[in-house]
């Protein structure tokens, strides 16, 4: 059964309630896990501000901000980007008002060191972690879910072909924008993505659960049960 995005979503004056702004979320998932399909739909039903390394660095960068400076600095020198230089971005974003009623951290923390600069930084801002989601599911299903995944650049929403597709052929079903298939999206990446990720998150994962911050989630059901859960635990 095919499941549109939009039908998850809800009025602005239906929307859910939220946790206040001081607060924000973690999200883990390996590639497929739903991760990147869930996150949308929290930024459209709950307010918050997604907040992905990659497109945090790239916004900064051409925005030209002293972190973009410094950031485009060290990916022009062919090096890769420092943990001060990402913390320095999420501080920078979750006292924006785009991130006033809560925000999502998705791409990281990678490491219990980050973890632990990150609850430094966030205490700063009077600012916490209210929950830690981590999406699983079966390595074998992940692999044929990103076989035939594909995705809309600018929002993050996933489609696939034999699953969830797009109404149109190719199209996003929002913006009718062009949906991509990223060229790592092949069976031998996926194996060694999911093998890297599973070795960094674990340790996270433990960290986690011993502050009582974790929640574990099915992925391997339809988008608006998972989403009904995520839902639930967000409006505690």
């Amino acid at each position: 059964q095919r499941r549109v995005h939009g039908d998850l979503t809800t009025n602005s004056s239906d929307m859910a309630t939220a946790p206040t702004g001081k607060r924000g979320i973690i999200l883990f998932g390996p590639p497929g896990s739903g991760k990147g399909t869930q996150a949308p739909l929290i930024v459209e039903n709950f307010g918050f501000c997604h907040l992905a390394t990659g497109d945090m660095l790239r916004a900064a960068v051409a925005a030209g901000t002293e972190i973009g400076k410094a950031a485009k600095a060290v990916m022009d020198a062919g090096q890769l980007v420092g943990d001060d230089i990402v913390l320095g971005l999420i501080r920078d974003n979750i006292s924006s008002p785009a991130c006033g009623k809560g925000f999502i951290l998705d791409g990281f923390p990678r490491t219990i060191k980050q973890a632990q600069d990150l609850e430094v930084l966030l205490a700063r801002e009077e600012k916490s972690i209210s929950h830690v989601m981590s999406f699983e599911v079966d390595d074998g299903i992940l692999m044929d879910r990103i076989s035939g995944r594909m995705i809309h650049k600018a929002s993050g929403r996933s489609y696939h072909v034999a699953t969830m597709p797009p109404k149109v052929a190719g199209k996003d079903d929002i913006t009718g924008e062009p949906l991509i298939v990223r060229s790592d999206d092949n069976e031998r990446t996926v194996a060694a993505r999911l093998k890297v990720f599973h070795k960094e998150t674990k340790p996270l994962k433990d960290y986690y659960a011993s502050k009582g911050l974790l929640r574990t989630i099915d992925g391997d059901r339809p988008v608006a049960t998972v989403f009904a859960e995520v839902k639930s635990l967000l409006s505690q």
